[in-house]
């Protein structure tokens, strides 16, 4: 199979990865790929969210499968295209995809459901969404509706910073349209946790959890960032636990939107909050997660090209997922200023020096003219590394980080310090 990856960061480098190691794999394309997807086939020159191109140049190259990374082109309706066009590919539909793409959908099917999350209510109007923050007790949550690239939920400690970030959603529009409604949710207490389940639109499979770590500095400080570094499994994770979740909240979510008539196929990803009350649901992400794909897919010991063509064909109750026991713990190394401001370009040395045991995933990189890999965004590499013990895979992790070098590069210290 001749197969095209759409995306050009750490979570297409790891799929590329994966599939790379399938039998019935002959050959890998990505759009646009990076420096590590580019060692394992061909980048080709096209952005994510270029619809038209991307399906040009499937046809064009005669691609059996296309598989969606990020979720602008899924919101954009890439898997409704290449559908209509006799294409197979990997991805919910544009309906389907409305679980991340409006929060304020995904709240709706929770509470027609009755999956739990937590308490909030929906505002179009800047005047009386502030009127209703200014009645509540920080901490509290505010979140534009829309997608805002994993930036536009604020969770506010004081009323200052509650009132700042619904300034800067709605009347600032930092994120445009994304930012025509907000939700204002009660802050929920417990461990975060990162649940994703491969679906055809009527069994579930559920992946390894995994925790990802939003902050920029140790110890949960400074802005949120995309995701610092992840560790899968969770230490606190458990066969119970896997199936409360399937029960309260994967099932009854694939079960409702079959009801509304918008089968989902494709991974649903649930961001979880474990309360003492129980998990309750954050929000829904209608594809992989980065960086958790980079932690999950090292201990998955299936054919990845065979479950995704299961998925598109239905028949995932066909297929028993295997998956190795141990761990795998990732940590991002990220341009100086991010996630603020930052320079790309910066050349990156020691790739060569990393132990055979340990895997870099590329995510903002490039070669330039001369070929060598060098920074082009603010998450620039995932190391990662699997072991029998989180300890184990964490230790070989943080023993290879300081091999690898770029002017200005920083990590978490602390990713899966248990």
């Amino acid at each position: 199979m001749k197969i095209l990856i759409v995306g050009g960061g750490g979570r297409e480098h790891a799929l590329a990865w994966k599939l790379s190691q399938s039998p019935v794999v002959s050959q890998l394309l990505t759009a646009p790929g990076n420096a590590g997807t580019a060692q394992l086939g061909r980048n080709l020159n096209i952005d994510a969210e270029d619809l038209d191109g991307l399906l040009k140049a499937a046809q064009e190259e005669q691609v059996d499968l296309t598989v969606v990374g990020p979720e602008a082109p899924l919101a954009a309706g890439i898997v409704d295209r290449f559908q209509e066009a006799g294409l197979k590919v990997f991805g919910p539909s544009k309906k389907a995809a409305r679980i991340e793409a409006s929060k304020v959908y995904a709240r709706e099917i929770m509470n027609k459901y009755g999956v739990p999350c937590a308490r909030g209510e929906v505002f179009s109007s800047y005047n009386e969404a502030a009127s209703y923050l200014k009645k509540q007790t920080p901490p509290v949550v505010v979140k534009a509706d829309g997608l805002a690239a994993g930036k536009g939920v604020t969770v506010a400690r004081t009323m200052d910073e509650a009132l700042r970030a619904l300034d800067e959603i709605m009347r600032q529009k930092a994120f445009g349209a994304a930012g025509d409604r907000v939700i204002i949710e009660e802050c929920l207490e417990g461990k975060e946790m990162s649940f994703l389940a491969f679906s055809d639109g009527q069994v579930i499979s559920p992946m390894l959890p995994a925790c990802d770590y939003k902050r920029v500095f140790d110890g949960g400080k400074g802005p949120n960032t995309g995701g610092m570094g992840a560790y899968c499994p969770p230490f606190f994770h458990s066969p119970v636990l896997a199936d409360q979740i399937m029960e309260t909240v994967m099932k009854p979510v694939v079960k409702g939107l079959a009801k509304e008539a918008v089968p989902y196929r494709g991974v649903l990803y649930a961001g979880l909050m474990l309360t003492p009350e129980g998990p309750r649901v954050l929000e829904f992400n209608a594809r992989f997660g980065d960086p958790e794909t980079q932690v999950i897919l090292p201990l998955l010991n299936s054919d990845l090209a065979e479950i995704l063509l299961a998925v598109i064909d239905g028949r995932l109750i066909e297929l028993d997922i295997d998956w190795t026991s141990g761990a795998c713990v990732g940590v991002v190394m990220a341009s100086g200023g991010y996630p603020g401001a930052y320079e790309k370009g910066k050349l990156i040395s020691g790739l060569d020096k990393v132990a055979q045991d340990v895997t870099v995933f590329h995510a903002g990189t490039k070669l330039d003219k001369d070929g060598r890999v060098v920074t082009n965004g603010g998450r620039v590499l995932v190391v990662a590394a699997t072991g029998q013990s989180t300890e184990a895979a964490r230790n070989k992790v943080y023993k290879n980080l300081p091999k690898i070098s770029f002017d200005g590069c920083h990590y978490r210290k602390d990713i899966a310090k248990l």
